[in-house]
């Protein structure tokens, strides 16, 4: 019985990883379907490298700098091309959390990053800055770990980590042409908001890997865990989507789709600490929070911060990432502040949110300066207004039938 125990839960930690791997084709369909058209190569080509770059780097030493025994409570003692007879499925199902995490910062500077440039730092991310702070949560004895805090499947470790990365890519490589002016937001549609939706989709069925996945067991008890993570997680998505959709409505006179479509995002995000910790009513409390927060801080970035996010990535990933780890401090059964633990589960939660966002904040900053000085962030006036496709890749995604988008 343990022999087949062991398969299952071997073969459960495989699905969910393919499932994880299919967000990066949810990845790229959001964020091409809210970009315009002459830069949907240039979108595609980002995503694609993000996991293949992740997994080669994660796996030249970036698994290990998370993974390995620890140095300090900070670190992984790093070892080079990680080949452990009987991990391999861990491997991979650490490898694909790595690309989600890089590829969050594809959609803050969609539409004028030099793609040379962007590879650089998706390289950077996941052999560097996603595993040293992935290391303190999830490897057993890092600082944030030995603190109580809790992040079950990486509301901070893997979109925070993304988000604030990305806040610092997009204030840095500026703001896309005609996007302000006399202080003024003006809004550039993307193409497809199909495409979106079906990306959003396709991001919340891979979420059910992503946080199911991350019981990394379902034999047993843990049957049971898994069902309970997976509703949890669909509950937070539709109170994040329906969050978002009345108060577009309330706000705009009219339900905004796109909105509405990052107010699933959003709940999914911030139930991802604590599917595992919180019932089904605290995970529909995390949505319905997320899916307001997410409305508010994407006005408040674009127009009050003048900061270009073309997808909305800061706000779903950073900010609803930081406010859903906080609120399993407040939503979790065991040790939540609503259910008599008092503050410290939220202290450490606080820890970890501050910790982690100031971490990537800081790491990235250096990064992307140096290259900002270096080699550049941005590519140049005449590629951007005529599209990356044409000049970054020599190609059109849509040959035959040629937007008129300035």
């Amino acid at each position: 019985m343990e022999e087949v125990n062991a398969v299952l839960d071997l073969m459960w930690i495989l699905i969910a990883g393919i499932l994880v791997f299919f967000m990066q084709a949810g990845f790229t369909l959001v964020e091409t379907g809210f970009t315009r058209s002459k830069n949907v190569i240039n979108i595609i080509m980002k995503n694609l490298m993000d996991l293949c770059i992740g997994s080669l780097g994660f796996w030249l030493i970036g698994y290990t700098l998370m993974y390995g025994d620890d140095i300090g409570g900070f670190i992984g003692n790093p070892s080079l091309f990680y080949n452990v007879d009987g991990e391999m499925h861990n491997l991979f199902f650490q490898t694909v959390f790595c690309a989600t995490a890089a590829t969050i910062v594809s959609g803050a500077i969609a539409e004028r990053t030099k793609f040379s440039t962007y590879l650089i730092f998706s390289f950077v991310m996941t052999v560097l800055i996603y595993p040293i702070s992935g290391h303190w949560v999830w490897q057993g004895d890092g600082w944030l770990t030995n603190l109580g805090f809790i992040d079950f499947a990486g509301s901070t470790v893997v979109h925070s980590v993304g988000g604030w990365a990305a806040l610092v890519a997009a204030a840095l490589v500026g703001p896309r042409i005609g996007k302000y002016t006399n202080g003024k937001s003006n809004a550039i549609p993307g193409h497809s908001i199909l495409f979106g939706a079906l990306g959003v989709f396709i991001l919340w069925l891979g979420w059910f890997g992503f946080n199911g996945g991350s019981e990394l067991a379902i034999s047993g008890d843990s049957a049971n865990h898994v069902s309970n993570i997976i509703i949890t997680t669909n509950l937070a998505a539709a109170a994040g989507a329906l969050a978002a959709l009345f108060l577009t409505w309330i706000k705009y006179g009219k339900p905004d789709a796109s909105m509405t479509l990052n107010g699933a995002l959003a709940g999914l995000v911030g139930v991802t600490a604590g599917c595992a910790a919180v019932d089904n009513y605290g995970a529909t409390a995390i949505g319905l929070i997320c899916g307001i927060i997410v409305v508010l801080s994407i006005e408040f970035i674009d127009k009050k911060l003048k900061i270009d996010d073309p997808v909305g990535a800061v706000s779903v990933h950073g900010v609803c990432g930081a406010i859903g780890t906080l609120l399993v401090g407040v939503f979790a059964t065991d040790g939540g502040l609503f259910y008599g633990g008092g503050f410290s589960q939220l202290g450490a939660q606080a820890a970890g949110v501050f910790g982690i966002g100031a971490w990537s904040l800081v790491t990235s900053f250096i990064i992307l300066f140096i290259l900002k000085k270096t080699i550049g962030l941005r590519v140049s006036e005449k590629e951007e207004v005529e599209g990356l496709d044409i000049h970054e890749h020599g190609m059109e995604a849509y040959p035959d039938f040629r937007l008129n988008e300035h």
